[in-house]
């Protein structure tokens, strides 16, 4: 068994001859799209979709990426892909070209990497399901969790991301998961000797080695730094435990704590 993966389409239209839109899903798609909020809907039984996209599921994750590189893919191959991060299972995802080619640049199946630029918003899309009707933040991203409530008029649920259907219904759910090459500390105050320093905000603690995701403590410019930072300084860590200040658990602090979090569980 394996997580599904996500379809990216042209447009609503598109994504309409796949699967099923609710109401709430429907607003949520006119709200959002093109942009980074991914929906779990179910497949529509006509649709010529492989099962492989769904992983044994009865469900599609979809979603129109803003991205104009994306887009000028999409509309040129004239239909739907499927497409995961461009990197190891578990690693630590990509954000720009680069991050590609030290990943998979010895990948024999590499043909080429189209290169669209930095990823300007960093995480990944945040994903929404519909249990039982409800709708259900799977996945913390690119979308804070307000934003969507706002347009939805009622709170989100929070998934069971254990080992049934709805925990298997988004990428991006195993323990461990974006994790660099160096052990990681979360909720740092303040710096061992032998730790570097991932920072938050203005008030970091004095390190040998740092670098601030957000010097002014925005979560925005945090979010969009977080995977090249996180590799910078495991690179400059060269082994050493990376220490991480904390990071405010309101708007898109809540899929930044989500990432470090993966980052930082035990590996199998």
């Amino acid at each position: 068994r394996f997580n599904p993966l996500i379809v990216h389409v042209a447009d609503f239209a598109e994504a309409e001859k796949h699967c099923v839109f609710n109401a709430e899903a429907e607003e949520l798609a006119r709200r959002f799209w093109p942009g980074g909020i991914t929906l779990v809907l179910p497949r529509r039984e006509d649709t010529p979709l492989s099962l492989l996209v769904s992983a044994g599921l009865d469900t599609v994750a979809i979603r129109v990426p803003a991205h104009e590189t994306a887009r000028a893919l999409i509309k040129a191959a004239k239909r739907p892909l499927a497409a995961p991060s461009a990197n190891p299972s578990g690693k630590v995802s990509p954000t720009c070209a680069a991050h590609v080619m030290e990943g998979l640049g010895g990948a024999p199946q590499l043909a080429f990497v189209l290169d669209g630029g930095p990823c300007p918003l960093g995480l990944e899309s945040s994903v929404i399901g519909f249990p039982q009707g409800i709708p259900t933040l799977l996945r913390p991203g690119a979308v804070a969790r307000d934003e969507i409530e706002k347009a939805l008029g009622k709170p989100l649920a929070n998934a069971d991301t254990g080992a049934g259907e709805e925990g298997r219904a988004s990428p991006g759910q195993l323990e461990s998961h974006y994790a660099p090459g160096s052990p990681i500390r979360l909720n740092a105050r303040e710096v061992a000797e032998d730790e570097v320093l991932l920072a938050f905000g203005p008030d970091a603690p004095e390190a040998k080695t740092s670098m601030n995701l957000s010097p002014s403590g925005d979560l925005g410019q945090a979010a969009a730094n977080l995977f090249a930072m996180l590799r910078a300084i495991d690179a400059e860590a060269r082994g050493r435990r990376i220490a991480i200040m904390p990071i405010p658990m309101t708007g898109l602090g809540e899929a930044i704590n989500d990432r470090l979090k993966r980052a930082a569980a035990p590996r199998g």
